[in-house]
């Protein structure tokens, strides 16, 4: 139920028929556990793991109290930086039981980014992978603590990480300096139990439990800090919106570091006693269908650039793929043709669209269950339950609906502030208290709402949001670069591209692929430039602003042009 528009604002509230739930992420596994004790709780088919909640709640309760003997308290900081295990998921609830911050860091993440994040939220600790991929995670720890080679375990004292004191690492192998994540599992006694016991009283609902980064226009990522009731709210509300109850089971191909995994997946799944599974440590389309298969899933979650990697799969006809009912598309728009391709061969009648930011912890728009096709591929649906929603001009009035405007959401959802920044959560958040999005929307009369542009210079490269301000900011520090502007052009796979215009310092020569090299290994690759052109100069107005509209034409008619000359 959500009510209609008022008059002819863009204003509009969400009602709900059930109340927000006032209690700790900890306290809901409790309570959750207890009521479906012998009910599957989670499946990670990639490491063979296949748990009750009873089980699932014991593994968590090891690690919290393993947590407490190594002396992390509340409120400190605990990063976690893995790809999608069981490990994580571990991390995700034994910290929320003892009140700890879990950061998540991305697992795509390299040195330059890796350092910034750790000090910017001092984390204590760091619970990470070995590697995955080309990311080495252990090395790259090495490399920025080398004090680790010759400090105890939970002793390190590194010049270039000041406030990082314990490493725990994933896997059998040994580590020098670090703590191996089984033997933390292991290590709490009877003091540790009674410790989490007494916590269960003391923690409170409002208490900040996660730190997701989000890029920031002015370069440096920032840290949404977000409570157990903004997150474990915003999952019940995405269960509710899905109609989930203990019956279903959730395929979860999203990155647990993302609010789509931990928070529309996880806790989702945890309010309502469903089934969470991991078809792979990361996305593989084909893992997915013999996942769903197997597992009889009855909902998927994924952007659309993995719905149609898996509609595009050669086998995808050979799945039986009638046990989905619905899930989550979100991260970017999708195109008409593939919702009804999802609908139909996939069988998600009930796939539902949603929106939101990380600092909205993160859904404040969904589409109905029985939503038209056309609301779900053109809409981002409407305002959640519990949420306002508001759209405004350049001078904060609401502005008549159908007129375009920046998005402003305010209520249950809304984050703490950022990180150590008063100054950047002022600039969002304003005095009364809406979080202003930088999205540009237009309300209908019924209520849903369309992103039709950002105020942000904002890049979305197949789901991941990537700020041309961050990327810049580390291109400044190639020392033949005097000069650098970043911004996105269309593509068709990945709904846009990072493109980079560069000019040298006088008398420098540089390549494309001396620019790309340098950015490998340093920062994630899905913001590394994929087209370089170097230039004398760049297009600006009279009073000396650069003008990257421009130089987006520039470079969408010189693509047009090279693919028209290409032969057919």
């Amino acid at each position: 139920m959500t009510l209609a528009p008022q008059g002819n604002q863009s204003y509009i509230c969400g009602a709900a028929a059930q109340p927000l739930l006032f209690e700790t992420i900890g306290n809901c596994f409790d309570r959750i556990a207890d009521t479906y004790p012998d009910k599957e709780a989670i499946v990670v088919r990639h490491q063979d793991i296949r748990w009750t909640f009873k089980e699932y709640n014991e593994k968590v309760n090891e690690l919290a109290t393993g947590l407490l003997k190594l002396g992390i308290e509340p409120g400190d900081r605990v990063g976690i930086w893995a790809p999608n295990r069981i490990e994580w998921c571990l991390t995700q609830f034994a910290t929320a039981k003892i009140g700890a911050i879990m950061v998540c860091i991305n697992p795509a993440y390299r040195l330059y980014e890796l350092e910034y994040a750790l000090n910017k939220v001092e984390c204590k600790a760091i619970i990470a992978a070995e590697s995955f991929k080309t990311s080495q995670y252990l090395k790259m720890l090495q490399e920025l603590a080398p004090e680790l080679a010759r400090c105890e375990p939970g002793q390190l004292d590194a010049h270039l990480l000041p406030h990082l004191k314990t490493v725990i690492r994933m896997g059998e192998e040994k580590t020098a300096g670090m703590f191996n994540f089984e033997d933390v599992c292991s290590m709490g006694g009877e003091t540790e139990t009674q410790t989490l016991e007494s916590l269960k009283g003391k923690l409170q609902a409002d208490d900040p439990i996660n730190i997701q980064f989000t890029s920031g226009t002015t370069g440096s990522p920032k840290g949404a800090t977000l409570t157990h009731f903004n997150i474990l709210n915003n999952g019940n509300q995405v269960a509710e919106g899905m109609n989930f109850s203990s019956q279903d089971r959730l395929c979860i191909p999203v990155p647990l570091y993302h609010c789509f995994g931990m928070v529309m997946g996880n806790l989702a799944c945890l309010t309502k006693g469903a089934t969470a599974v991991f078809p792979s440590d990361a996305f593989e389309p084909l893992a997915v269908l013999e996942t769903v298969e197997a597992e009889k899933c009855t909902a998927l979650h994924g952007v659309p650039t993995m719905f149609i990697g898996e509609l595009q799969l050669p086998e995808v006809d050979q799945f039986d793929l009638s046990s989905l009912r619905t899930g989550i598309m979100a991260g970017a728009p999708c195109p008409a043709e593939v919702m009804r391709q999802v609908m139909s061969k996939m069988h998600m009648n009930e796939v539902t669209i949603m929106y939101g930011q990380t600092e909205t912890s993160p859904v404040n728009h969904m589409t109905g269950l029985d939503a038209p096709v056309d609301k779900r591929c053109e809409t981002v649906g409407k305002v959640g339950p519990h949420q306002e929603i508001k759209i405004i001009d350049s001078e904060g009035r609401v502005v008549p609906l159908g007129e375009k405007g920046e998005l402003c959401c305010r209520g249950y959802s809304v984050m703490q502030g950022y990180w150590n920044d008063p100054d950047k959560t002022k600039d969002t958040i304003d005095a009364a208290n809406w979080l202003h999005s930088g999205d540009l929307a237009i309300m209908d009369e019924e209520g849903y709402v369309k992103i039709v542009g950002r105020i942000k210079d904002m890049i979305i490269r197949g789901g991941e949001n990537v700020y041309p301000r961050e990327v810049e900011e580390f291109l400044y520090t190639h020392p033949q670069i005097q000069e650098v502007q970043v911004f996105g052009i269309p593509h068709e796979k990945y709904g846009e591209q990072v493109c980079a215009w560069v000019q040298l310092k006088e008398g420098e020569i540089a390549t494309e692929d001396d620019i790309k090299a340098y950015c490998k290994d340093k920062i994630t690759h899905f913001k590394v430039p994929s087209l370089i052109r170097f230039v004398s100069e760049f297009p600006m107005t009279v009073t000396g602003k650069i003008q990257k509209f421009k130089m987006r034409e520039a470079m969408e008619q010189e693509l047009e042009a090279q693919s028209q000359a290409e032969p057919a």
